[in-house]
């Protein structure tokens, strides 16, 4: 299943199949239609947080607009993901919308149903994003789409007293000290990494970063772009050997095949002590501090980069995750010039980009420190921001990079791999055929 970079706020709040709001009292005669010149329809995901944001900057829009006025229309995650693909291309499609960029973006680019921005973002405007953040909106060389609100890097999460105890002081930073500090914290009864294996996305965080230490972002990008015997690579053979060998230690202890993610239950062994580690989305910091405020206020939550690998071909700097939701115009909108004026006079604007850090996103904006510096939580949405601002290469999770269904395909075998079911290279031969 592919993630969105709301669909934890989605899952949690999203009661209706679909809740359509208006930013201002001006109406649409519909989607995509051309019911008065000017009128671009918005589409964008539901999310309690965000949309107060989203609607604020569309109304200042509005309000500084003569000719263009934007209407704003707010969906369930997975609902949204079928609604979006049935109407592009077609009559009732939106002028603007959201998508996840990278692969999911790319599939809508093939088929024609996004427009080329390119000539319509100056490179002033592109200066204003993280370069690794934009990429994801870059199809062959072209912007497709624009980064429209926070990042969401993946990181390795601690538990400060449980390290104490084990007598570490330090956050692992190679694989061996991180191999080290397993075996003292089984020492002491505790589950070094907590795992929610009963959701083989969380897996495969430990399988994207493995693979880009080990062999490098190339390996990935071949995998991407249907290269012949990418899947062949000795690089993946030897992400999951370490993974192997991680389950073989009694890493993630041997309930984890049963401990959910969506239930919060690797995020409360991790709070509650009985689990040193947890490798997530950067999420994770506002999770723990909706249900358990006492161990992030108390200090005790700590975070750090993902272990760089001896030999590894990849930088120590490359991170993966969700590099951000973007913001795409139609092909056949009937308000191109009016849908590219929307974005550009929104996404990153001074008022929209402090309103994000006000509800704790971190904006994928160039030169913002000092902003997060002097906000809430700045310790760690400064360490988020640095950590995309330096990455050479931002790696989009993988089963929102790869088409439905070899992501499918491929979630599937690698939980075999995490439940001893099959080893490393029967799980290439089985993407290999794919």
């Amino acid at each position: 299943m592919q993630r969105a970079l709301t669909l934890r706020a989605a899952t949690a709040v999203a009661a209706a199949v679909v809740l359509a709001a208006t930013a201002t009292a001006c109406g649409s005669s519909g989607p995509g239609s051309g019911g008065g010149s000017g009128k671009v329809t918005v589409w964008s995901l539901q999310d309690t947080a965000l949309n107060p944001v989203q609607k604020k900057s569309a109304g200042t829009y509005n309000a500084a607009s003569k000719d263009s006025q934007a209407t704003l229309q707010f969906f369930v995650n997975d609902p949204y993901k079928q609604k979006l693909q049935t109407a592009l291309g077609s009559p009732n499609a939106p002028d603007v919308f959201l998508n996840w960029g990278g692969g999911n973006l790319s599939t809508y680019v093939k088929s024609g149903n996004v427009a080329d921005l390119s000539a319509d973002l100056d490179p002033a405007f592109r200066s204003r994003f993280l370069p690794s953040v934009l990429a994801g909106g870059t199809v062959d060389g072209k912007v497709y789409g624009v980064p429209m609100e926070g990042v969401q890097p993946v990181a390795l999460f601690y538990n400060k007293d449980v390290f104490t105890k084990a007598g570490i002081s330090t956050p692992p930073a190679t694989w061996q000290d991180l191999l080290h500090d397993i075996d003292l914290m089984k020492a002491e009864g505790v589950t070094p990494i907590a795992l929610a294996g009963s959701q083989a996305w969380t897996e495969l965080m430990w399988m994207e970063y493995l693979l880009d230490r080990v062999g490098g972002p190339g390996v990935f990008a071949g995998i991407q772009a249907g290269k012949p015997g990418a899947w062949q690579d000795p690089a993946v053979a030897t992400a999951l050997g370490m993974i192997r060998d991680l389950v073989d230690r009694g890493a993630f202890g041997s309930n984890y095949g049963s401990v959910g993610q969506d239930s919060g239950g690797a995020d409360a062994l991790l709070s509650k002590g009985r689990a040193g580690m947890e490798l997530m989305g950067s999420w994770e910091y506002a999770g723990q501090l909706a249900t358990a405020p006492d161990f992030v206020k108390a200090g005790k939550l700590g975070w750090t980069t993902f272990p760089t690998v001896a030999n590894g071909k990849g930088d120590p700097k490359d991170v993966v995750g969700n590099p951000s939701n973007f913001f795409s115009v139609t092909a056949k909108s009937a308000h191109r010039s009016d849908a590219a004026d929307f974005i550009k006079k929104t996404v990153a604007e001074p008022s929209y980009v402090k309103d994000l850090i006000d509800i704790g996103q971190v904006p994928a904006i160039a030169g913002i420190e000092g902003q997060l510096r002097s906000a809430p939580n700045a310790d760690y949405t400064t360490f988020v921001y640095q950590l995309v601002q330096n990455a050479p290469s931002f790696t989009q999770s993988w089963d929102q990079a790869l088409d439905p269904a070899t992501a499918q395909t491929m979630l599937t075998n690698l939980q075999k791999v995490f439940n001893k079911q099959s080893t490393p290279q029967q799980f290439v031969s089985a993407m290999d055929a794919k």
